[in-house]
């Protein structure tokens, strides 16, 4: 199976099966019938892309209530340190964070389940990033945690001086202000 498990539950990374040959290569970037044998049973409705440059963070970020989503992460080209945080109440990982290089090279995927914050760097001069959503987005459910909270100690991977953070990510909150009232 193309699927890997983390220690996070229901936070699986996708390693496709990737086909070489002189013109190139072909993988699938999503099968329906492969991942729910995988237990996988998502409807995705949007796709999303975002193309950025060195040392740009977005994040962290996430939708609660009817409106949190479920997300399939992937590089389309260049690379990115993909982070996201457990909000997830119940969880046994509830407030640990998980990071992994995605790449166009590496074609790796993350599957990311309801109840997590999601952000990422670029690690490349520039990448371009997708991902597939299953509710649409919703701005009264938005929220999110800033990206250089102490308490979660995130290794971004970049210099602190070349960090390219938005207005608005700047001004999210704590992780314990969300951890009191987890949306999850």
């Amino acid at each position: 199976m193309p699927f890997i498990e983390t220690d996070f539950p229901n936070l699986v990374i996708f390693e496709p099966k990737v086909f070489p040959d002189s013109r190139g290569y072909f993988f699938e970037s999503y099968n329906e019938e492969l991942c729910k044998a995988a237990g996988i049973d998502t409807k995705f409705v949007q796709d999303n892309q975002a193309g950025s440059e060195y040392g740009v963070i977005r994040g962290l970020h996430y939708q609660a209530g009817a409106h949190a989503q479920t997300k399939f992460i992937r590089v389309l080209s260049g690379s990115i340190l993909d982070v996201v945080v457990d909000l997830r109440k119940d969880s046994p990982a509830f407030g640990r964070s998980f990071s992994l290089e995605l790449s166009a090279e590496n074609k790796k995927q993350l599957f990311v389940p309801k109840g997590f914050a999601h952000g990422y760097a670029v690690l490349s001069e520039k990448a371009e990033v997708m991902y597939k959503v299953d509710t649409f987005y919703n701005k009264g459910s938005e929220g999110g945690i800033f990206y250089n909270d102490p308490v979660l100690s995130i290794d971004w991977q970049i210099d602190k001086s070349r960090h390219i953070i938005s207005e608005k990510d700047m001004n999210l909150p704590s992780f314990e202000s969300v951890r009191n009232n987890s949306p999850f």
